[in-house]
């Protein structure tokens, strides 16, 4: 009996050894960290060599700060920061987290400079379409009521204080942060590993893309794929090297659905209450944070090709646009494109940038 209570601490001791040994293990490079959430996927991809506890104490990091922008953001839940302010009453300034007001500061900037292509004050509009859960609606709107809902949105509706970090919304909108929340978790994301002295990963939030470092630790720049706007398959169009920026795409090309021989975008045009209809099929923003990105090829997507190109040449942003054309599609860019891949890319690549005239004389077609 004493001698198996004097081998009861020996086989502990072992165990917690065999433990440290497994944990202290090195993993093969890349480490690859995936999963599911925002009915999306996260997928993490880190160069730097990690052992297993480090991976798993990184990955915990990563859905901590995926929750945390989950609870802050979301309009699926009942609890989250931004439910209790589209719940708070009218004319009541609201305190915010540092997340939130962020967000809104950002998304606030590019509805004005984009003459309200981009609202995150949308949500009731995006409720009457029924571009919910369902993304389907059970039918199309009647006039009156799409005239109602579009009436009642709109930025002046959302003030913001800087000193105070507050905010509140002076009529009934909902506010819907579905087109920069995905970039701004992206950027949480990547903030986290940086902090962790993490130098080489590639952050693939939903197709929401930011790339640190290079893929092999050294001077490989990471290679994304811009999709070709196929929608009974995914397949890349475009390789890109990427380098310490990030990437944000929308496009219309998946989402939609058709009714009498009408199709209908999930991408709704605020300025109008209905689904955006010109040819352009996607917009991909390159900047240095996601939230930036994903707002601003929102806005770019809603206006079209020949209003989001000059838009995006005024603020000398990174864009690439795919076009629809009767067969096939084309593709434009903008200077600041050419200027950050550089020349000898974009003619291996076959892109050209954009020509205003043939862009307006298309959207003239267009609308005929």
């Amino acid at each position: 009996m004493l001698r198996h209570l004097l081998l009861m601490p020996m086989l502990l001791l072992l165990l917690a050894l065999a433990s440290c040994s497994e944990r202290d293990r090195p993993l093969d490079s890349p480490v690859r960290l995936e999963g599911a959430i925002f009915g999306s996927f996260y997928q993490v991809t880190i160069v730097d060599p990690l052992t297993r506890g480090e991976a798993s104490a990184l990955e915990e990091g990563i859905l901590a700060e995926l929750e945390a922008v989950d609870a802050s953001m979301s309009l699926y839940r009942d609890d989250s920061e931004l439910m209790a302010f589209n719940q708070a009453p009218t004319g009541k300034w609201q305190p915010l987290s540092d997340a939130l007001y962020e967000v809104l500061a950002i998304g606030r900037t590019v509805a004005e400079e984009s003459g309200g292509a981009f609202d995150m004050t949308i949500g009731g509009l995006v409720n009457l379409w029924s571009f919910g859960a369902e993304a389907r609606p059970k039918e199309i709107p009647a006039d009156a009521e799409l005239a109602r809902r579009l009436a009642q949105i709109g930025t002046d509706a959302l003030e913001l204080d800087a000193q105070q970090r507050e905010a509140r919304r002076t009529r009934e909108v909902t506010v819907d942060l579905g087109g920069i929340a995905k970039g701004h978790a992206t950027d949480r994301v990547a903030a986290f590993l940086d902090a962790e002295g993490v130098e080489h990963y590639l952050v693939n939030l939903g197709g929401d893309l930011l790339a640190n470092g290079y893929r092999d630790g050294e001077k490989e720049p990471w290679r994304i794929g811009i999709e070709a706007p196929l929608e009974d398959r995914q397949e890349a169009q475009y390789m890109l090297p990427l380098h310490d920026v990030s990437v944000a795409t929308s496009g219309d090309y998946r989402n939609y659905f058709e009714e009498e021989g009408r199709r209908y975008s999930h991408t709704l045009d605020p300025r109008s209450g209905r689904p955006i209809t010109h040819r352009l099929a996607s917009v991909s923003v390159f900047h240095p944070s996601n939230a930036w990105a994903d707002a601003w090829a929102t806005a770019l997507m809603v206006l079209g090709e020949e209003a989001g190109m000059a838009l995006a040449r005024e603020h000398q942003l990174s864009a690439l646009m795919i076009l629809r054309e009767e067969e096939g599609w084309t593709s434009r860019i903008t200077p600041a494109f050419v200027e950050q891949f550089g020349k000898a890319r974009i003619d291996e690549l076959g892109l050209e940038v954009a020509d205003s005239d043939a862009s307006r004389q298309h959207e003239q077609q267009d609308q005929e």
